[in-house]
């Protein structure tokens, strides 16, 4: 199982545990589950905090291609992927799955674009600013075809085969 999760993932992580850091003492709860990242209520699911485990080591394989000067022009990552564990920080509603086969192709543009071609299983979250807008989670099994923008926007353009919305699974 791959996740398409972007450098903002470690943003708001860092902003869930400042929050945390700063929060007044609460009477004693069970502690919450260690999460390897969370996306604040409105990035990737709309009404709660997205806690995300990743359950174990993927094997994978990376290639880079390049062309006559040196210069990184595709890459390719293939393999079995980790086993996930989305939950709903609120309810403590959990969604597992188990790692499974995937290849993930980008080519790099001359733009400052990449061009990514997912296929297999792969869960593709989108945030507000991207297009289509989020906030979604979705499990595609399939093929998913999406631009990256230099600026980390995601442009989903084309998808086929199965999709499974875990936002709506753990809501």
């Amino acid at each position: 199982m791959s996740v398409s999760a972007r450098r903002r993932v470690g943003a708001s992580t860092l902003a869930a545990a400042a929050l945390v850091a700063v929060a007044s003492p609460a009477p004693a709860a069970a502690a919450p589950p260690p999460y390897d990242a969370v996306f604040d209520a409105g990035l990737a699911c709309a009404h709660f905090d997205l806690g995300v485990n990743f359950d174990s080591q993927p094997n994978t394989i990376f290639r880079e291609f390049t062309d006559r000067n040196g210069n990184v022009v595709r890459t390719i990552n293939a393999g079995k992927g980790s086993d996930l564990t989305f939950s709903n920080a609120s309810t403590a509603v959990e969604v597992s799955l188990k790692g499974n086969g995937f290849v993930t192709r980008t080519t790099l543009n001359a733009d400052g674009t990449e061009t990514v071609a997912l296929t297999g299983h792969n869960v593709v979250i989108l945030f507000p600013t991207d297009v289509p807008a989020g906030p979604t989670t979705t499990l595609y099994v399939g093929r998913v075809v999406y631009e990256r923008s230099a600026e980390g926007v995601f442009t989903i353009l084309s998808t086929t085969g199965e999709s499974r919305d875990i936002c709506a699974e753990l809501g």
